[in-house]
C-alpha cells in the first residue's frame, strides 16, 4: 500500500511492540483531505492507550486502520511483527486476534445472545458448541449477565447490549481490543457499567486501544495517553503528564474545553 521502501522489524527489546505504526496515511477525495497524516505508533503487551483528541482529528481512522477496515493509502502496520498492509497477508487471520468493540453494538437481532457468541467461535476457530458455550458462559458471569444469555437483544438496554459486545469480542481470545468510542451512542447512566467492564479488562492485564471521550476513563484507566489532532499525534504521554504538564499549545486548548 505504500510505494516506499519496506521497513524491517529491528526492535531487539524483549518486550517488543503487539502493534508497531510507521507513518501511517490515510487520504480522501484525491489527496485533499488528509485523515491521516504520518502516525507513528508502538503498542505494548498490557498497554492500555488511549486515544483523545477534537472531533476530525483522525482517532477512529486510526483505529480501524489497525484491522484495515480503513486501507491505508501509505505507511505500515506490524502487527506481531507481520506487516498487515502486505496485500499478501490473510488480513482475515489477523483481525481474529484484534476483537473490536464499535460505537454501535452490531448483534444479530434474531439470535440470542448466546448464539451471537458462540457464532464467530465455532465458525472460525473451529470450536466445539460445548466449548464455545462454556467460555461464553463464564464471560457473561463475569459482566452480571449469565442470566440473559438466553435473551435477544431487542429485550437488552443499551448499556448491556455494549457489555454482550465486549465479551462476543473475548470469545475470539484476542491478543488486542480496540475500542471506537464506546459509550458514545449510550445514555449517560449506562455509560459506567461499560467504563467498568473495560476497568476489569485493564486489570487482567488485557492490551486495549481505545478511542474515547471519556477523560476520566483516560485518566484513570490509561497507561499511555495519545492526543491527535488534524490527523497526526501531537502528544503523548503518561495520564499524569497528559493531565497535568501538556507541553502543546493544542492540547492545552482541548483540555481547557473537555476538562
Amino acid at each position: 500500500m505504500s510505494d516506499k521502501t519496506p521497513i524491517k522489524q529491528n526492535d531487539t527489546r524483549e518486550n517488543q511492540p503487539v502493534i508497531r505504526v510507521c507513518d501511517l496515511q490515510k487520504h480522501y477525495n484525491d489527496g485533499s483531505v488528509h485523515a491521516l497524516d504520518g502516525v507513528s505508533a508502538e503498542i505494548y503487551p498490557g498497554e492500555v492507550a488511549v486515544v483523545i483528541g477534537p472531533s476530525g482529528s483522525g482517532k477512529s481512522t486510526f483505529l480501524r486502520s489497525l484491522n484495515l477496515l480503513e486501507e491505508p493509502t501509505g505507511g505500515q502496520i506490524f502487527v506481531n511483527g507481520v506487516d498487515i498492509t502486505d496485500r499478501r497477508v490473510n488480513i482475515n487471520l489477523h483481525r481474529q486476534k484484534m476483537g473490536m468493540v464499535f460505537q454501535h453494538f452490531n448483534l444479530f437481532p434474531h439470535m440470542t445472545i448466546l448464539r451471537n457468541m458462540t457464532l464467530a467461535p465455532m465458525k472460525l476457530l473451529k470450536k466445539s458448541r460445548e466449548e464455545a458455550e462454556a467460555l461464553a458462559m463464564e464471560l457473561l458471569d463475569k459482566v452480571g449477565l449469565a442470566d440473559r444469555a438466553y435473551a435477544y437483544p431487542s429485550q437488552l438496554s443499551g448499556g448491556q447490549k455494549q457489555r454482550v459486545a465486549i465479551v462476543r469480542a473475548l470469545c475470539m481470545q484476542p491478543d488486542v481490543m480496540l475500542f471506537d468510542e464506546p459509550t458514545s451512542a449510550l445514555d449517560p447512566e449506562m455509560v459506567g457499567e461499560v467504563l467498568e467492564v473495560m476497568k476489569s479488562l485493564a486489570r487482567d492485564g488485557m492490551t486495549m486501544i481505545v478511542v474515547t471521550h471519556e477523560m476520566g476513563f483516560a485518566r484513570e484507566v490509561g497507561s499511555r495517553v495519545i492526543f491527535m489532532a488534524e490527523g497526526r499525534i501531537i502528544e503523548e504521554g503518561t495520564p499524569e503528564e497528559i493531565f497535568g504538564s501538556p507541553k502543546s499549545d493544542r492540547l492545552q486548548s482541548f483540555l481547557a474545553k473537555v476538562l
